[in-house]
């Protein structure tokens, strides 16, 4: 019986998502958040998101007790700006983040903060607020502003001691994330070569056993599709955190849809506390 938390990687998608509830994806995110919920039981969760990066050598860690939603995407109707997403933040959880990451060397700093779509528009759909609420404080805590996987598997590493106290981590970004591309797949969900071929490395390495997969993990950013499926590594990093905080944990992926120049892989390191997984 497992008596640490899991740590979940979550494909985000575009904020759209929270709107397409006869996705594929978003009933994937609904089934994961009803596992959360249902399961494991978090007194709190430390969310990492794509869409924050502090400093080439310091993360922040938002500290605020209200926590206001940051509306940061651009080009969509009025109504997504007016969305709502009810949370609390908790500044005992945060002190823990900040001490732990301190003990081990990495310079990181309190701010307030709101929570970023990469957080709010996926937990939407994982947690319903009428449905499915997630009645436990957020604490997000953001990336370095580098693109060095090694970095951020020690960050990772630094923050696994949550688990042990019934905290959740979660990381959110993007399995395959081309955005650039997407204008060619529009209409057409077949999925580009190296959607498909990244999106199954990234399988390989996330599962590969605990002793290996810090080098596995670093070595996907050498792969020669990994700038196609990333032109930039900052939605690919919040997997190698999650990797470095599940310790001996093993990898699991939970789902995958392929589409375009995106892919929604939705991974977990370790087992739900009473071993009843609902995925």
């Amino acid at each position: 019986m497992a008596t640490r938390t899991p740590v979940y990687f979550l494909s985000h998608g575009g904020p759209n998502i929270m709107y397409d509830n006869e996705h594929p994806a978003y009933l994937k995110l609904a089934q994961i958040g009803k596992e959360i919920t249902g399961k494991v039981k978090p007194r709190a969760v430390v969310v990492f998101s794509a869409h924050w990066q502090a400093g080439k050598d310091h993360v922040e860690v938002n500290n605020a007790e209200i926590t206001d939603l940051i509306y940061d995407f651009y080009g969509f109707p009025s109504h997504y700006y007016k969305e709502t997403f009810p949370n609390v933040g908790s500044k005992e959880v945060a002190d823990k983040v900040l001490g732990l990451l301190g003990n081990a060397g990495i310079d990181a700093r309190g701010v307030k903060r709101g929570l970023d779509h990469g957080v709010w528009a996926s937990f939407k759909c994982a947690f319903d607020p009428d449905s499915n609420p997630l009645s436990v404080p957020i604490v997000q805590v953001s990336l370095f502003k580098t693109e060095d996987p090694t970095q951020h598997y020690k960050l990772g590493q630094a923050v696994s001691a949550l688990r042990d106290e019934n905290i959740l981590i979660i990381v959110s970004g993007m399995a395959v994330h081309n955005l650039r591309d997407l204008q060619f797949t529009w209409g057409n969900p077949r999925p580009l070569p190296y959607t498909a071929s990244f999106d199954e490395a990234l399988k390989d390495a996330v599962t590969t056993a605990p002793e290996g997969r810090e080098r596995a993990m670093a070595e996907l950013l050498k792969r020669p599709d990994a700038r196609q499926a990333h032109p930039y590594f900052d939605h690919l990093l919040p997997i190698h955190i999650g990797a470095g905080a599940a310790g001996d944990d093993v990898g699991k992926r939970l789902w995958t849809l392929k589409e375009g120049s995106m892919s929604w892989a939705q991974f977990r390191f370790g087992e739900v506390g009473n071993g009843s997984s609902l995925l």
